[in-house]
Order: C-alpha cells, then structure tokens, then sequence
C-alpha cells in the first residue's frame, strides 16, 4: 500500500471589498433582491408605496455614496472592476438619468376623461375593486425591482475591468429591459412584439461580444482590459485572433448604443415599449455602453487604435446620416425620436474615435446631458394622450403650444438641445465633442458630424413649428394632468438643459478632471 502524504491546499485569497467604492452599485442591486422580496411577500395594496420608497431611498443614497467617493478610487474585486474617475462620473449620470425615469414611471396614468378611463375599467375582468386597480396602474409594481437590477447593471457597465465581468453587467443590465419593454398594458400587442424583437436581436449581439471575448483571450492569455493592453504592446503586428475578437466585440457593443447597421431594433422598440421605459432606455443604456465601450477602446485596443479607427470611422458617419435622414420622414414622435437617439450615437462616437483625454471628458459631459433632455422629452411625450392611451402621431400634436405653453416649451427646449442650438446643454455638448475629433485629426468627420447636424435640426424644428406655428384640430389635443412626479421630471430636465448651456463649467471641469482611466 502506498500512502501518500497530506499535502495543504494554498489558501484561499479573498479579494478584499472596499465597500465605499461599491456602495453604490451594492446599494441598488441590494434593494432590488428586497424588492423582489416584497413582492412576493407584501400585501397589493402596500407594495406600491413600499417599492417607490425603496426605489427613490436606494438610488438617492446610491448617488451621495457616488459623491462621497469622488476623488478616490481603484481596482476593486481583485481588479475585476475599476472605479475611477470616468466610473464614478458616469455613475452619478446613471443615477441621475434613474431617478428622473422613476419618477416618470411612477405616474400612475389617470386620463383626463372620467368617461374613458370608467369604460375601460369596466371592460376589465376582475372584481370591480381590481378592475380599479389595473386601471389606474396599481398592479404592476413588479417593474420597480426590474429597474434596480437595469440600474445596477448599467452601473458596473462602465467600471467593469475585465470582459467577463463586462459581460456579466451586460446581462443585468439588458434581461430586465426586455421584459420591461413588454409591459404597456394598453398597446399590449405591439408592446410584446417590441419586447420579443429586443430580446432576440440583445440575445444575439450578446453572443457576438462572447465570442469576442474568447478569441481576445486566445491572442492575450487574459481577459483582464490592462493585460490584453499589455499584449498588444508586446505584439505590435496585428493578429487575426485579436482583429476578430475587437470586431466582434465592437458588434456587441454598438448594438447596445444603436449605431448603424446595428439600429434596426430601435425604432420599433422606442415606439412599442411603454413611453417612461423608452425613456428610461434611451438615456440610461446610452450613458452605461458608451462609458463600456470607451474603457474598452481607450484601455484594451488603445494600442491598435490604427486598426479600428477606419471601421469606427464609416460607422460614425453612416450612424448620424442615417439617422438625421431617416428622421426627416417619421410622423410618430417616437420613432422620430428613436432616428435622434441614432444620430446623436453617431455624434458621441467622435468622442471614441478621438482616443484623448479630452474626448473622454467632452463624450462624459454629452452623454449626462443628452440622457437628462431624453427623459424629459419622454415624459412629455407620456402626457399627450387621447381616449385610448398615449397620442404620439405628429398630426395630433397640432396647437399644442396654444393650449398647453409650458408644456409644449419644455418639449421644444429639449429638442432644442438635441438640435445643438446655442444656449442649450446639447450645444455644449456637440461642441466639446467636435473639437475633441477635431484636436485628434478628425477634421474631415467632423465637417461631415457638422452637416448631419443641420440636417438633424430640420425636423426638430418642424415639431416646434407643428406644435406653436398649426392651428389645433378641434379643441387641440388632450394632455393628461401629471402628478408632481412627472412635472418634477419634467421641470428638472429643462432646468439641467438650461442651465448647463448657460454654465456649463462646473460640470464640463468635473469631467475634465475625470478624463484618465485606472488600469
């Protein structure tokens, strides 16, 4: 018999947690698991005010713990994230952009005709008391711990340091957006198709980046983001392993930003999926995959910046042309918003082409603001209504700026700013990145960025003109009376457009002093 001596095992080194620096993403993704808690254990009619104040506590405290840490920062989670000053600055603009959503969809969507709103909770089947209650919105309070989990996972979006761990948040962050795409109870059909289009073609650019991710580790031997820059130093002869995984990453990741030829879900879906979602998506997503895909094209493929340039180049330019061209011929306010969203991810791509410190910091800024002025523009678009749900043909916005001024100018102030007309955040936005591309040598793209732009303003303009410059049909249109979460929303995001256009330095040298990533 043979007896083989006992031999210890090396002891398990536990990567050491500094709670500061994670707080804010430990604290939303904490109170989504109780949020799920509570729905499966709360009574209805409680769960409703337990989850806002879960939700609103959560991400208020997630946003001082933000501010807490700045001017700190570091690999956490033995360097599986990072967070610097890039991640804490995009994690208060996910915050921010959160909150502004959830108080948007906190509305609880009461027309303002009693007559539409009884005949439609009498066609519902239930007891009256819950024929009442799916009315007004009560039910579906299963879309707050939803939205934590999307919150969190955009926010380990930009501070993940390794391709697993970036791919891990990509997964929190996309599975409860396809489910919450689903859930507009009075488009239910076209909500569903929208939510089933989403989720095939996320599950699809989610494989793309896999298997990136894979042939990335083939060439590097890691997938950490400072060890894969570290190779490609070391091999400065292009590899066909390398070539591929950067390409089928970038797949991935400008599907998730909607740039051309990766947008086709974004029109259909913008206009399907409930109106605050399609906000909360369309600022929030944005904000949390460019921040990625900055990290990863500043820190890993830095060194072979010459090989992707060109792509991301012809992507660029297609990106903001065919979304302002296409734009041009929309009359649903939606879908003529989801063409914007396209363009302006033309736009913020200069940022990630110009690989500067200075285009990091003008692509942040633009970023914060453009997701701000989206939220709003979608919470106004939720309270023009007719007597079967929201109104979003351009025809039927006619007169709006005479029967409803205030309305109509926060709406006009945010298309404004996504035109880039002066005294607005977007101008300031559009300017830093363009000279950002323009520093780093993209004079001739920049020149092509500037006319898609005036371009773009065209049909920005014509709604100002539909809504303040047309007489009304009938009595104009209907607006829905919002509770003061949506007028908060609201009156935030034109009062951030403003004042940001007007005194944009304190913010613009907050992200100038953000503008280096920790490796």
């Amino acid at each position: 018999m043979i007896i083989l001596p006992l031999v210890e095992p090396p002891p398990i080194e536990l990567p050491e947690l500094d709670w500061l620096l994670l707080g804010p993403m430990a604290l939303v993704l904490g109170a989504a698991v109780v949020g799920v808690m509570v729905e499966a254990f709360a009574p209805r009619s409680s769960r409703r005010t337990i989850q806002l104040v879960l939700t609103f506590g959560s991400l208020i405290g997630a946003f001082v713990l933000v501010v807490l840490a700045a001017g700190s920062g570091g690999p956490v989670m033995a360097s599986a994230a990072v967070i610097d000053g890039p991640a804490l600055f995009l994690q208060g603009g996910i915050l921010l952009v959160a909150l502004l959503a959830a108080l948007t969809m906190a509305e609880r969507h009461v027309d303002p005709s009693g007559d539409a709103f009884a005949a439609r909770a009498s066609a519902m089947p239930g007891s009256e008391d819950e024929r009442q209650f799916t009315a007004r919105g009560y039910l579906q309070t299963e879309v707050w711990p939803l939205f934590l989990f999307a919150v969190g996972g955009m926010m380990l979006f930009p501070a993940s340091n390794d391709l697993l761990t970036m791919f891990v948040a990509l997964e929190i962050m996309s599975l409860p957006l396809y489910l919450l795409a689903g859930m507009a109870r009075r488009r239910r059909l076209l909500s569903q198709e929208s939510a089933l289009k989403y989720f095939l073609l996320g599950a699809f650019s989610s494989a793309f980046f896999l298997y990136g991710a894979a042939l990335v580790y083939g060439f590097a031997g890691t997938v950490n983001l400072g060890g894969i820059a570290d190779a490609v130093t070391a091999q400065p002869q292009m590899s066909g392993l390398l070539l591929g995984g950067i390409a089928m990453i970038a797949v991935g990741m400008l599907f998730k930003v909607a740039a051309v030829p990766f947008h086709s879900w974004a029109p259909d879906v913008y206009q399907g999926a409930p109106t605050p979602v399609t906000g909360f998506m369309a600022a929030g997503v944005k904000v949390a995959a460019f921040g990625a895909l900055l990290r990863l094209m500043y820190v890993a493929f830095a060194g072979s910046e010459w090989d992707w340039r060109p792509a991301f180049w012809v992507i660029a330019a297609l990106t903001f042309f065919v979304g302002s061209i296409v734009a041009l011929v929309q009359s649903d306010i939606k879908r003529m918003l989801a063409y914007s969203s396209i363009a302006h991810a033309g736009f913020l791509l200069l940022g990630v082409i110009a690989v500067t410190p200075e285009g990091l910091a003008a692509t942040m800024f633009y970023l914060v603001t453009y997701g701000l002025a989206t939220v709003g523009a979608f919470g106004v678009v939720m309270l023009v209504r007719d007597d079967t749900g929201e109104n979003t043909a351009m025809e039927n916005w006619r007169g709006l700026g005479r029967t409803h001024p205030w309305l109509a100018g926060a709406f006009a102030l945010f298309l404004l700013s996504f035109a880039g007309i002066p005294l607005t955040a977007g101008f300031i936005g559009k300017f830093s990145v363009f000279a950002a591309a323009a520093a780093a040598g993209e004079g001739w793209l920049v020149l092509l960025a500037v006319l898609a732009s005036a371009i773009a303003a065209f049909f920005y303009i014509r709604v100002v003109v539909v809504m303040f410059f047309s007489d009304p049909v009938g009595d104009g249109p209907a607006v829905a009376v919002p509770s003061w979460f949506t007028r908060t929303a609201i009156a935030f995001g034109a009062a951030a457009t403003l004042v940001l256009g007007i005194f944009p330095q304190p913010v613009l040298e907050w992200a100038a002093q953000a503008d280096i990533f920790i490796r």
